[in-house]
């Protein structure tokens, strides 16, 4: 069956950015017009109201996409307003397109300098009511995806998201707002034009969110708009924005703005690029960290050389009128948001700048935080002003990290899921790219006939498949294991982890992008059986650690210790979907650190229990005592010794079957068996490790960076290791 939407909205003329549709004009009083065609504004096809403005522009309709698209055009009998009605089929190749680990997410692909191409482009004869266009590099999102609207800046151009338009296309229908140059469309008119924008977004899909990506003015525009339409699920994504506007650190140069000659302000919008962006992020945006030094430092001064010659270009985007109507109008929009944001039920996330010249992002994040009800902060202490345009971690990533990314009202880390892309792995590896390189570590496999091999070629490829085994030290053996999985089999490990990371309970004003963030891009979920229970019925490949936090945190002398659980928690929901049990032991802990003080030891420090219970005051209890001693109990990490670094061991068993196990879901003896079996066999691929790693030549770090050097290979290449 076909199905069909409907969208009202304004058609950019900007004849270099071809609409992403294949359209079918059609005149109410006439015969279909072809594809390719320009309709004068003026003729009786034409609209003559776009989004409630008068328009004297043309509409461009371009071809792009299959057969099986097509668009109508009609006009509202009632108000006059553009209908584009949408008719796809259910089977469109799209509908079915999924998202493979390590797809290219093209970040780095465009720069700066494609920002500036795009923007001359678009201002050239820029002329009308402000419309909303749909770039071209978005491409066509996943089934379902939520719409992305983009509300620019002080610029206006509306392609402040040039660097992520790619990897945002996939995750969702993206429109850009672009206000032309000599448009003088007051605040609340604007309001009024994403309002409606909105509103016939969600009478398409009332059961979808809608995000707003507000960038600096277009964050008071965003606020202002959820402020007044509380009903509608919106999720609002604020890049440094200028709610601060009456304490910004230029406050006192603006009123020199507008008696300024006009020959002089061609150096205006030059000193504002330096005051609202970080040139140096600005040119890394497509420079790879794992190029040397010599060869970064090189690119980068090619880079910075070519951006230069695009900066007089901010004065055509900014002319003297244009700059002083939008300062104006940012006072306008500060002080309107500012007055309704006790009015914002909408989701929040802001993005606050730590290095932003133009207005004081951080402090206001802060405020922010505390003045909306459901709002979070990520701050980007290295970033300008233009956070968007600088060299980063993408902003889908920022999404997806702080789990704003959703299809639904209802909120899913299993359907909503988008695997790593290629661009978010590296960034990772890098973050963790030193521990990496310090515990050189070596994986095993064991094969059906109970062989082991080097490598994974042991571990089943279809799910689904849980991968059950004993925590190291903080959790230090993670990074390897999951970069193994990837680069080896193309397999993305969906951890089971403690429900506090999703709680956003001890998030702060102060947060930065971290490890928890990047935890859930790489598919972590909190513990739960329902997360289990959908987990293996999508056939995914799960990784669990019984023993938790307790024993990641573990005492002295608990060192490869394994503390579970009393009784099996997760058999019989794998015997339920004829789940893969692999049990994998880890070694390797004690080569790196010592336990100086353990949780018995800083238990002794007065006030430090009392500190930890305030700590935990409130935090998830998933566990109850009849879990035995790994149960939620007060626990803390330890205080520990580095020493010169050892080796990363991993041994994954032979894999356990369930099919056929179906008793054991009435059969809790049986079940259990099975338990202390895989309790067992984690145990002795510990031990097998430990026994094995003495006759490891090149355990040491020392050793094996002077084989490095003595033989050097390609990075894929790995350091021998003790013969199986």
């Amino acid at each position: 069956m076909a199905s069909t939407s409907i969208m009202s909205f304004g058609v950019s003329p900007f004849s270099a950015m071809r609409p992403r549709f294949r359209v079918q004009a059609q005149n109410l009083d006439g015969p279909v017009i072809p594809t390719n065609t320009v309709l004068p504004s003026e003729s009786d096809s034409a609209v003559t109201a776009i989004n409630g403005v008068s328009s004297s522009s043309s509409l461009v309709l371009d071809t792009k996409h299959e057969k099986n698209d097509s668009f109508i055009v009609e006009k509202n009998k009632e108000n006059g307003k553009l209908i584009i009605e949408e008719k796809r089929k259910g089977n469109d190749a799209d509908d079915a397109m999924v998202l493979e680990p390590l797809w290219d997410d093209g970040y780095g692909t465009q720069t700066v300098e494609d920002y500036f191409a795009a923007a001359k482009e678009i201002i050239n004869g820029d002329g009308g009511p402000p419309r909303w266009f749909c770039p071209v590099e978005c491409g066509s999102p996943l089934k379902n995806s939520p719409t992305l609207l983009f509300l620019p800046g002080l610029d206006g151009t509306g392609f402040g998201l040039t660097l992520h338009h790619k990897a945002l296309g996939k995750a969702f229908e993206v429109r850009c707002l672009h206000i032309p140059v000599l448009d003088r469309t007051p605040f609340e008119g604007l309001v009024k034009l994403v309002e409606e924008a909105i509103k016939v977004e969600y009478a398409l899909a009332p059961n979808k969110p809608i995000y707003l990506v507000g960038d600096s003015f277009g964050g008071c525009l965003a606020l202002a708009v959820a402020a007044r339409n509380p009903t509608i699920d919106l999720v609002l994504i604020l890049v440094n924005p200028a709610t601060s506007f009456g304490r910004s650190q230029l406050q006192p140069l603006f009123p020199i703005l507008e008696a300024l000659p006009n020959e002089l302000h061609v150096t205006v919008p030059f000193l504002l690029s330096f005051v609202m962006g970080e040139p140096m992020k600005m040119a890394s945006v497509s420079i790879e960290n794992s190029l040397p030094p010599a060869k970064k430092l090189e690119q980068l001064s090619s880079n910075l050389t070519a951006l230069l010659p695009c900066l007089p270009e901010l004065a055509n985007i900014m002319p003297k009128e244009t700059l002083i109507w939008k300062l104006k109008l940012i006072k306008t929009a500060a002080a309107y948001a500012n007055s309704r944001l006790h009015a914002v039920k909408a989701e929040v996330l802001v993005l606050a700048s730590g290095k932003d010249n133009m207005l004081p992002s951080k402090d206001e994040a802060q405020r922010l935080a505390r003045s909306i009800q459901n709002c979070r902060v990520r701050n980007f202490k290295d970033s300008g002003h233009t956070l968007l345009l600088e060299d980063g971690i993408g902003l889908l990533t920022i999404i997806r990290g702080t789990c704003m990314y959703r299809l639904s009202r209802r909120h899913d880390l299993v359907r909503d899921y988008i695997p790593i892309s290629m661009t978010e792995f590296k960034t990772a590896m890098d973050i963790v790219g030193l521990l990496r390189f310090l515990t050189g570590s070596v994986v095993f496999s064991t094969l059906e006939d109970g062989k082991i091999v080097q490598g994974l070629d042991g571990v089943p490829v279809e799910g689904p498949v849980i991968y059950v085994g004993y925590h190291m030290l903080l959790g230090v053996d993670l990074p390897s294991l999951v970069e193994e999985f990837i680069t080896q089999k193309g397999i993305v490990l969906r951890g089971i982890s403690h429900p506090e990371l999703f709680e956003g309970r001890r998030e702060n004003v102060s947060s930065e992008f971290g490890v928890f963030d990047w935890m859930k891009i790489f598919g972590s979920v909190p513990v739960s059986g329902s997360y289990l229970f959908k987990l293996l019925k999508n056939n995914s490949h799960i990784l669990l650690y019984p023993g938790g936090q307790r024993e990641a945190l573990h005492y002295k002398g608990e060192e490869y210790k394994v503390i579970w659980p009393d009784h099996p928690e997760f058999v019989r929901m794998a015997v339920r979907f004829g789940a893969t049990i692999v049990p994998f032991g880890t070694v390797g802990e004690d080569d790196i650190a010592d336990i100086v003080l353990d949780f018995n030891d800083l238990a002794k420090i007065p006030y430090f229990i009392e500190y930890v219970r305030e700590l935990q005051r409130g935090s998830v209890k998933f566990r109850d005592e009849i879990s035995g001693e790994v149960a939620s109990r007060d626990i803390a990490p330890p205080l520990i010794l580095p020493k010169l670094p050892g080796r990363f061991y991993y041994l994954f068993g032979k894999p356990i079957s369930t099919k056929g196990m179906e008793n054991m879901l009435k059969d809790r003896e049986a079940a259990n068996k099975l338990y202390l079996k895989i309790k067992s066999e984690v145990e002795n691929n510990m031990g097998y490790l430990l026994k094995k790693r003495q006759e490891d030549p090149y355990r040491n770090f020392i050793d094996r960076r002077l084989y490095q050097t003595l033989y050097p290979r390609s990075e894929s290449d790995q350091t021998p290791t003790f013969k199986i």
